[in-house]
Protein backbone atom coordinates (compact mmCIF):
# COMPACT_ATOMS: atom_id res chain seq x y z
CA UNK A 1 0.00 0.00 0.00
CA UNK A 2 0.84 3.55 -0.63
CA UNK A 3 1.41 5.84 1.85
CA UNK A 4 -0.57 9.68 1.48
CA UNK A 5 -2.01 12.41 2.85
CA UNK A 6 -4.94 11.25 4.88
CA UNK A 7 -6.32 15.12 4.75
CA UNK A 8 -6.69 13.75 1.13
CA UNK A 9 -9.06 11.27 1.85
CA UNK A 10 -12.55 13.06 2.20
CA UNK A 11 -11.55 15.14 -1.35
CA UNK A 12 -11.33 11.96 -3.24
CA UNK A 13 -14.18 10.35 -2.01
CA UNK A 14 -15.81 13.34 -3.12
CA UNK A 15 -14.03 13.61 -6.72
CA UNK A 16 -15.22 10.10 -6.90
CA UNK A 17 -18.59 11.19 -6.72
CA UNK A 18 -18.34 13.86 -9.18
CA UNK A 19 -16.11 12.75 -11.88
CA UNK A 20 -16.23 13.94 -15.33
CA UNK A 21 -17.15 13.20 -18.49
CA UNK A 22 -13.82 12.09 -19.55
CA UNK A 23 -13.41 10.35 -16.32
CA UNK A 24 -16.49 8.35 -16.72
CA UNK A 25 -15.90 7.55 -19.90
CA UNK A 26 -12.00 5.75 -19.83
CA UNK A 27 -13.52 3.85 -16.25
CA UNK A 28 -15.65 2.07 -17.96
CA UNK A 29 -12.96 0.98 -20.02
CA UNK A 30 -10.99 -0.04 -17.47
CA UNK A 31 -12.56 -0.89 -14.02
CA UNK A 32 -13.76 -4.23 -13.21
CA UNK A 33 -10.13 -5.90 -14.64
CA UNK A 34 -10.75 -5.55 -17.63
CA UNK A 35 -7.63 -5.28 -18.93
CA UNK A 36 -5.64 -8.28 -18.20
CA UNK A 37 -6.91 -8.45 -14.78
CA UNK A 38 -5.36 -5.53 -13.55
CA UNK A 39 -7.26 -3.69 -10.97
CA UNK A 40 -7.43 0.37 -11.12
CA UNK A 41 -8.54 2.26 -8.62
CA UNK A 42 -9.65 6.20 -9.31
CA UNK A 43 -9.28 9.68 -7.11
CA UNK A 44 -7.00 7.77 -5.34
CA UNK A 45 -4.91 9.46 -2.59
CA UNK A 46 -1.07 8.83 -3.38
CA UNK A 47 1.96 10.66 -1.42
CA UNK A 48 0.41 14.34 -1.62
CA UNK A 49 -2.09 14.19 -4.56
CA UNK A 50 -4.54 12.33 -5.73
CA UNK A 51 -4.11 10.97 -9.32
CA UNK A 52 -7.16 10.23 -11.63
CA UNK A 53 -6.31 6.64 -11.92
CA UNK A 54 -4.05 4.31 -10.51
CA UNK A 55 -3.02 0.60 -11.02
CA UNK A 56 -0.92 -0.84 -7.82
CA UNK A 57 0.20 -4.42 -9.31
CA UNK A 58 1.58 -1.88 -12.49
CA UNK A 59 2.59 1.15 -10.82
CA UNK A 60 0.78 2.77 -12.70
CA UNK A 61 -1.01 6.41 -13.14
CA UNK A 62 -3.38 7.40 -15.32
CA UNK A 63 -4.16 11.49 -15.62
CA UNK A 64 -6.82 13.00 -17.85
CA UNK A 65 -6.11 17.03 -18.52
CA UNK A 66 -8.70 19.01 -19.48
CA UNK A 67 -8.07 22.48 -20.91
CA UNK A 68 -6.59 24.15 -18.09
CA UNK A 69 -3.53 21.75 -18.09
CA UNK A 70 -2.66 23.65 -21.40
CA UNK A 71 -1.88 26.71 -18.88
CA UNK A 72 1.87 27.56 -18.33
CA UNK A 73 1.47 27.32 -13.99
CA UNK A 74 -0.59 23.85 -14.58
CA UNK A 75 2.00 22.72 -17.08
CA UNK A 76 4.90 23.38 -14.75
CA UNK A 77 2.69 21.96 -12.06
CA UNK A 78 1.84 18.93 -13.86
CA UNK A 79 5.90 18.41 -14.81
CA UNK A 80 6.92 18.50 -11.25
CA UNK A 81 4.13 16.03 -9.60
CA UNK A 82 5.15 13.82 -12.61
CA UNK A 83 8.94 13.67 -12.16
CA UNK A 84 8.14 13.17 -8.58
CA UNK A 85 6.33 10.50 -8.99
CA UNK A 86 8.47 8.96 -11.80
CA UNK A 87 11.54 9.22 -9.61
CA UNK A 88 9.40 6.94 -7.09
CA UNK A 89 9.07 4.28 -9.74
CA UNK A 90 5.35 5.10 -11.35
CA UNK A 91 4.71 5.12 -14.60
CA UNK A 92 2.64 8.60 -15.39
CA UNK A 93 0.82 8.32 -18.42
CA UNK A 94 -1.37 11.64 -19.46
CA UNK A 95 -4.03 11.98 -21.84
CA UNK A 96 -6.19 14.87 -23.25
CA UNK A 97 -10.17 14.74 -22.20
CA UNK A 98 -10.09 14.96 -26.33
CA UNK A 99 -8.06 12.08 -26.75
CA UNK A 100 -10.58 10.60 -24.17
CA UNK A 101 -13.55 11.68 -26.13
CA UNK A 102 -12.44 11.34 -29.34
CA UNK A 103 -9.99 8.12 -28.90
CA UNK A 104 -10.43 6.36 -26.58
CA UNK A 105 -9.79 3.16 -28.91
CA UNK A 106 -5.95 4.65 -28.99
CA UNK A 107 -5.78 5.51 -25.50
CA UNK A 108 -7.32 1.74 -24.18
CA UNK A 109 -4.81 0.20 -26.63
CA UNK A 110 -2.28 2.27 -25.07
CA UNK A 111 -3.28 1.55 -22.13
CA UNK A 112 -3.25 -1.99 -22.40
CA UNK A 113 0.26 -2.57 -24.62
CA UNK A 114 1.61 -1.17 -21.14
CA UNK A 115 -0.04 -3.72 -18.63
CA UNK A 116 1.06 -6.24 -21.44
CA UNK A 117 4.89 -5.51 -20.87
CA UNK A 118 4.42 -5.11 -17.06
CA UNK A 119 2.53 -8.30 -17.57
CA UNK A 120 5.68 -10.35 -18.98
CA UNK A 121 8.00 -8.69 -17.32
CA UNK A 122 9.40 -10.46 -13.81
CA UNK A 123 9.57 -8.05 -11.23
CA UNK A 124 12.68 -6.68 -9.73
CA UNK A 125 11.98 -8.79 -6.87
CA UNK A 126 11.23 -11.98 -8.42
CA UNK A 127 15.00 -11.36 -10.21
CA UNK A 128 16.68 -10.87 -7.48
CA UNK A 129 15.30 -14.15 -5.35
CA UNK A 130 16.22 -16.12 -8.39
CA UNK A 131 19.70 -15.10 -7.62
CA UNK A 132 20.40 -16.29 -4.68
Amino acid sequence: MQPYSKNLKELSQKLRSNQTDAESKLWQRINRDQLLGFRFNRQKPLLNYIVDFYCAKAKLIIELDGSHHYEPEYQEKDRQRDDELRSLGFTVMRFSNDEIYYEIEAVVEQIYLFLEQVQISPSPSLLKRGTD
